[in-house]
C-alpha cells in the first residue's frame, strides 16, 4: 500500500521539539510491511525508506512556518500573513495531491488539510487533534469537510476518546470515527527514577508558554513553591507575552533527550492546569510512562489520561491542587502512583510500533473496501 502521509509540523533535527509525535508516527508507519510511505511536511531528518514529496518552494514556506510557530499560532497572532497562510497552505496541498496521485490512500494529520483533498475516491485516514474542534466552529469548514469525505471511505481518528462524539455528530453519516491512540518512545519507559530526599522537591511543567496552557499555574503555585523547599522548573518555547514569578526556574525549550536524561528521572512529578482545548497531550503519556505521577486540571482530556487517587490527581481549586502536591511528596504514595501510570501507559498505548500496527489496521480495511467498490 502507498500511503501518502500529510503533516503541518515537523522537528528539522533531532532536537526540535516541534512536531515530534509526527516524526514517531512516521518511523512507526515506515518498519510497517506492505507499506511504503511518502511524506508532505516541513523539512527534517525522515526515518529510512520514507521519502519526501515536498518541493523546493514547498520546503521553504513551510521553514518559515515552523519558525513562526505553526499555522495554528500564525492565525491566532493576526496580520497580513496570518490571513493569507491559510488559502496559501491549501493552495501547496491540493497542488501535493495533485502531483502524487498514485498513492493508494491518503493519511492526513487535522482535519484542515483534508480541505483540499481532490475528487478522486481515494480513501484518507485523517488523525483529528485537539484544536481540530475549534476549527468546526468556524463557518463553512464543516460543509466544506463533508463535502471531500462524503465520495470518498474516510476513516477519522481522534487521538482521544472524548473527540469521538462531536466528531461523529459532526462527520458520523459520511465517515467512520474510530480513536487511535498515539504511542510512546521506549526510552521513557527505560527511565529509572530516584529523588534525592536531601535537595529541593522538583516539580516539572512541561507547555507551551500562552495563557490558556499555563492556566492557573502560576497563581495556584505561588503559595506552596515561593519560599519552601520546592521549585516549579518550567519548559517550553514563549509563544505569548507572559511575565514569568522569580521564584519559577524557567528553562525554556527542552528536547525530549534533555527531559529524559536529566529532568524525568529526578522530578516528584508532572503538572499542567491547562485550559487549552487539548487532545491527548503527548508529555503527559511520556511522563507517565517514565514513572511520574500527574497533577492536572479537571477537563475531559486530561480526565481520559489521568486515574484521579490512583495515577494521579485532577484538581479544580488552588486548594485540590495544593493537597494534591502535598501527598505526592510522600515517597511511598509517590512511587505506587508512578508505577501504576507507567504499567497504565504502557498496557493502553505501549509504543509507537503499536500506534503504527493500530493505523496498519484501517489501512488494510479501506484499501481492501476501496479495491472490492
Amino acid at each position: 500500500m502507498r500511503i501518502l502521509f500529510i503533516s503541518t509540523s515537523y522537528p528539522k533535527d533531532l532536537k526540535d521539539w516541534r512536531g515530534v509525535f509526527i516524526r514517531h508516527v512516521a518511523g512507526g508507519l515506515s518498519r510497517l510491511e506492505h507499506v511504503k510511505l511518502s511524506i508532505w511536511a516541513p523539512p527534517g531528518e525522515l526515518p529510512p525508506d520514507v521519502q519526501s514529496v515536498t518541493n523546493i518552494s514547498d520546503d521553504v514556506w513551510l521553514s518559515r512556518l515552523m519558525a513562526a510557530g505553526g499555522i495554528s499560532h500564525l492565525v491566532r497572532s493576526g496580520g497580513v500573513k496570518a490571513m493569507s497562510a491559510p488559502f496559501v497552505l491549501l493552495y501547496r496541498l491540493r497542488k501535493a495531491y495533485e502531483r502524487e496521485s498514485h498513492n493508494d490512500i491518503y493519511h492526513i494529520n487535522w482535519l484542515q488539510c483534508a480541505l483540499p483533498l481532490p475528487d478522486d475516491g481515494k480513501p484518507a485516514v485523517i488523525t483529528a487533534l485537539g484544536n481540530d474542534l475549534k476549527l468546526l466552529k468556524l463557518p463553512l469548514v464543516r460543509p466544506l469537510l463533508r463535502r471531500v469525505m462524503k465520495n470518498r471511505r474516510v476513516t477519522i481518528c481522534p487521538n482521544a476518546e472524548w473527540m469521538q462524539a462531536p466528531l461523529e455528530a459532526a462527520f458520523g453519516d459520511v465517515a467512520r470515527v474510530r480513536p487511535i491512540s498515539f504511542g510512546i518512545d521506549k526510552c521513557w519507559y527505560d527511565i529509572e527514577r530516584q529523588i534525592d530526599s536531601s535537595q529541593p522537591k522538583p516539580w516539572l511543567a512541561v507547555t507551551r508558554l500562552t495563557h490558556d496552557k499555563l492556566g492557573p499555574l502560576f497563581e495556584w503555585s505561588e503559595k506552596i513553591f515561593q519560599q519552601t523547599q520546592r521549585e516549579l522548573h518550567l519548559f517550553g518555547p514563549m509563544q505569548e507575552q507572559i511575565s514569568i514569578p522569580s521564584w519559577v526556574h524557567y528553562h525554556g525549550s527542552a528536547s525530549p533527550d534533555d527531559l529524559a536524561a536529566k529532568w524525568f528521572p529526578n522530578a516528584c512529578g508532572l503538572i499542567t492546569l491547562s485550559r487549552h482545548a487539548e487532545g491527548r497531550p503527548q508529555v503527559m503519556l511520556e511522563a507517565m510512562a517514565s514513572g511520574l505521577p500527574i497533577i492536572a486540571s479537571s477537563m475531559s482530556a486530561h480526565a481520559s489520561i489521568v486515574s484521579h487517587g490512583s495515577t494521579g490527581f485532577l484538581c479544580e481549586s488552588p486548594q485540590e491542587y495544593e493537597r494534591a502536591v502535598e501527598r505526592l511528596e510522600d515517597p511511598s504514595t509517590n512511587r505506587s502512583f508512578g508505577h501504576e501510570a507507567r504499567r497504565w501507559a504502557l498496557q493502553e498505548f505501549g509504543t509507537w510500533d503499536d500506534c503504527a500496527g493500530r493505523y496498519a489496521d484501517i489501512y488494510r480495511q479501506l484499501f481492501e473496501n476501496h479495491s472490492h467498490a
